[in-house]
């Protein structure tokens, strides 16, 4: 980068001129770079800033450059207890960004499935967007090692975000035809839900960010979202962790959130215990693979995951047939034998 002159001489000392007359970035005063450029930058564009020299690097690794920017991208963080936790990362608000954007694109098979290197603790930093206005905000801290642990490792791994006998008021209206609606809440009801380990100072961002599934509850008539990623798991091939998002409210009046919860799901739709969801979540925490997707990649994934879950479901119930069948014919021949020695008896 460089900023012409028209005169030789500047209240600035020029640490690098080349011979046209152009002067360095380094000659431009750091507090001019700071307070009217890098504050200009998003996340990615100052970590590529950051590399484009020593000099830059030094001023974009400024703590609250990237304090601002994990603020305005996630309010969640502003909680007392996960600002202190971001500032014991190994570089701030810079390595919780690093961490957390963009959303885990896939993980490796979990290592140190021991109870020792498992998270003890696990914090929720949530967040949900409707047409880039904020509408919910909540951070939950969910304890692993308690007097309790035996039943937390051992039952299904659930994060409740809203009581069930309670409600979220927002300024959503549902309004125009059924069909044009839910592509609306498609489009526009957006959610980071940023998994964080206090102890090992990681964190991991779950959410597809904008909706994989929009679908009306044919009971309750309840508008349900699904925000997934595929993970890999320690039994199975591959998980869900899936964030679900309810909404109510009759047409033509306000939509409330009925439910914000996270959970795990296998590929036979069944819930991940308490352990396995540990050990799945700190492998997509420490060797998850972070990369901005293109728009609508997240819901193509998730659609080709359900197709492998039809395929399995299909092979399964093919060897159940065949083994049904084995044992009705088993039975028959026995059936047959025991028939022929009564007759020749």
């Amino acid at each position: 980068m460089a900023f012409s002159s028209s005169s030789s001489s500047t209240t600035t000392p020029l640490t690098t001129v080349d011979h046209g007359g152009a002067i360095g970035i380094s000659a431009v005063h750091p507090d001019i770079i700071q307070t009217h450029i890098l504050t200009r930058l998003d996340g990615p564009s100052l970590a590529s800033a950051a590399c484009a020299s020593s000099h830059l690097h030094e001023l974009s690794t400024e703590e609250k450059l990237w304090w601002d920017i994990c603020a305005s991208t996630w309010p969640s963080i502003n909680h007392p207890r996960v600002r202190h936790v971001i500032s014991s990362f190994p570089a701030g608000h810079r390595s919780f960004f690093s961490d957390s954007f963009p959303a885990i694109h896939h993980s490796s098979p979990p290592k140190d499935t021991d109870r020792p290197f498992l998270p003890s603790e696990l914090i929720s930093a949530v967040d949900v967007h409707y047409e880039n206005e904020l509408i919910f905000s909540k951070v939950q801290e969910t304890r692993t090692e308690t007097e309790t642990a035996g039943w937390f490792l051992c039952t299904p791994f659930r994060v409740e975000l809203i009581d069930q006998k309670e409600s979220v008021r927002t300024q959503i209206r549902q309004v125009g035809e059924e069909k044009a609606w839910l592509k609306q809440l498609e489009e526009n009801l957006k959610l980071s839900w940023i998994v964080i380990d206090p102890t090992r100072k990681r964190a991991v961002n779950v959410s597809s960010g904008r909706p994989v599934s929009v679908q009306r509850h044919w009971f309750t008539g309840d508008i349900q979202l699904r925000y997934a990623t595929i993970m890999a798991g320690e039994k199975s091939d591959f998980v869900q962790c899936a964030v679900v998002v309810t909404c109510g409210g009759k047409v033509g009046g306000e939509i409330q959130l009925r439910e914000v919860s996270m959970l795990l799901e296998d590929m036979e739709r069944k819930h991940v215990k308490g352990r396995e969801s540990l050990v799945i979540l700190k492998a997509a925490m420490e060797s998850g693979k972070r990369k901005k997707e293109r728009r609508g990649e997240g819901k193509e994934r998730f659609e080709a995951y359900l197709e492998m879950m039809k395929v399995r479901s299909e092979r399964k119930q093919r060897r159940e047939r065949a083994v049904d069948m084995a044992f009705i014919l088993t039975g028959i021949t026995i059936f047959v034998a025991f028939c022929s020695y009564l007759c020749f008896r």
